[in-house]
Formats: structure tokens, sequence, C-alpha cells
């Protein structure tokens, strides 16, 4: 495989304009993780005129690789967001091939480190997408649409999942689950549960939203922390301040559910300010002192 990967990165390691080449192989117990090629090579470069560019290659053996070619920006973002998980443990995971300055060792530290603002922002972007889908879930549940409920639930645990990985200080991978079942059992528990109890479907997830509560309101403060400590930088904010806020805006999808969460845990207070209808008033948002 090296036959194959060499000239495709060769000549790139003496251009300034690349910072890191790294080497995936193909794992047989998990085949999705280098996407069933056989080698990954992954490319960090500074600029590029597309942040992101993918060419798939083939030996004359039928061995194959895909070669990414990822700049700075784009990297950065990912690490940030957690929003591109599989190119995440490619990085940490990945045989370093050249590695301008320690670049990318630099990085792989940083990972393992996981800096606190990092995992602040990551905390705050899973919590308000299991509170959407939870809150979603609940209410197809009331409305006795239990298979929706049952998707929405579904993925309300798997970003529990990922939240307990993130606040015990580590990435979460591709295989959250195997992560969780050694961090977190009382998550697994539910999540397997769901899955595999005898229960009727409705009765199922009638036990799940009862051991859930706690599990989820308990993370309240820290899976908000993000949005509440930028919230108090000034005194009150409308909606749209906030979905347009250049931190906020990564959770945007989700935040208005987040909110009334917030609200109804009494970490979140309305302002209400008259408008110049009579009797209408405008809704300001402001964090709990």
């Amino acid at each position: 495989m090296e036959d194959l990967l060499r000239p495709l990165y060769q000549e790139r390691t003496s251009q300034q304009n690349t910072l890191g080449v790294l080497a995936v192989q193909k794992n047989e117990q998990n085949r999705a993780f280098t996407e069933n090629f056989d080698s990954i090579l992954l490319i960090i470069v500074k600029e590029a005129d597309e942040p992101v560019f993918i060419k798939h290659y083939v030996d004359r053996n039928e061995e194959t690789a895909s070669m990414y070619i990822i700049t700075e920006a784009q990297l950065k973002e990912w690490l940030l967001l957690g929003s591109n998980r599989k190119v995440i443990e490619w990085l940490y995971h990945g045989r370093i091939l050249f590695d301008r300055n320690e670049y990318v060792q630099e990085l792989k530290t940083e990972m393992r480190d996981f800096p606190f603002y990092g995992r602040k922002i990551k905390m705050t972007i899973e919590f308000a997408k299991l509170i959407k889908r939870y809150t979603d879930g609940k209410a197809f549940f009331n409305d006795g649409h239990f298979l929706d409920a049952y998707n929405h639930v579904l993925h309300s645990l798997h970003h529990l999942a990922r939240l307990s990985v993130i606040e015990n200080g580590f990435y979460p991978e591709l295989t959250v689950w195997n992560q969780v079942r050694h961090i977190e059992p009382e998550i697994y528990k539910l999540y397997e549960e769901l899955l595999t109890s005898d229960e009727n479907l409705q009765k199922r997830l009638e036990l799940l939203f009862l051991a859930s509560e706690f599990l989820i309101h308990s993370r309240t403060e820290r899976g908000a922390e993000h949005l509440l400590s930028v919230m108090k930088e000034k005194e009150w904010w409308t909606i749209s301040e906030l979905l347009t806020h250049e931190e906020v805006m990564h959770y945007a999808v989700d935040l208005v559910t987040l909110i009334e969460y917030l609200i109804d845990r009494q970490l979140v207070q309305v302002v209400s300010v008259q408008t110049k209808g009579q009797g209408v008033f405008h809704r300001y948002y402001q964090a709990k002192k």
C-alpha cells in the first residue's frame, strides 16, 4: 500500500503550503472507518481553492485509496464543532507520514488535552441537539405517534452519549457506544433497554422518559454553559441577536427549543418590553444571575 500512497503525497511535502500528511489503513473490524477503502491519505494544507478536495485511486493489485486534501481552517472548524467525526478520528489515529514543524503532532496533543473552551461549545452543541430530539420525541409520544417518538428518542440518547464522552474530556468516536459503556454505563443501559426490552414500544418509551429525565436535567447547567456565558455578556437579547451571534450560530438550528427549555428550568428569564401596539410586548431573553 505504501507504493500506492507515496507518489500521491511525496511531491506535496516539498511545498510550503503542505502542513502535514497522515495515512489510515483499513480496519477489518470496522470497514466503514475508511469508507471501505484500503487506505485514506489525509493531507492538511494552509490554503486551497476548495476547503475539501477528494480523489480516489486504485493500483494494479486493486488496492484502493481515498485522498483528502483539507485546509487548516476547515480542519480547525471540524475540531471545534466535532462536525466531521470521521476526519477527526483519522487525524487522531492516523500514522504521520510528513509533519512540517510538528504541526500534526501538536494537533494530536491538543486533541488529547482537549482545551476547556472547545469542550464548552461542543457540550452546548450536543446538549441543544439532545433537548430538541428529546422534546420532539416527548411531543410525538404524547400524541400517540410511538414510532416517530422512538426515532427521536434514539437520536436523543446518541446525543446524550456524545455529551457524556465530551464531559469526561474525550472526543466522541464513531463507535461512541463502546466509549459510553465504560465511561457511563447508566446511559448505555438506557440505550440497551430501548433496543432489546421485551416490553411493548409504548411501555419502553414511557420507562425511558422517566429514567432519562434525571440524566438530562442534572447536565443542564454544564450542557448550556456556553450559551449562558454568552447571554451574560449583556443585559438582554432578542432571539435574532442570539441566532446571529458568531458562536451561538453553530447551534442556531436547535436554539429556540433550547431557550424554551432553559426558561422552564429557570436558568433564562423572559423580559417583556412594550411595543407601539397596545398590549403587545417584545420578548427578550436574559440569563438568570
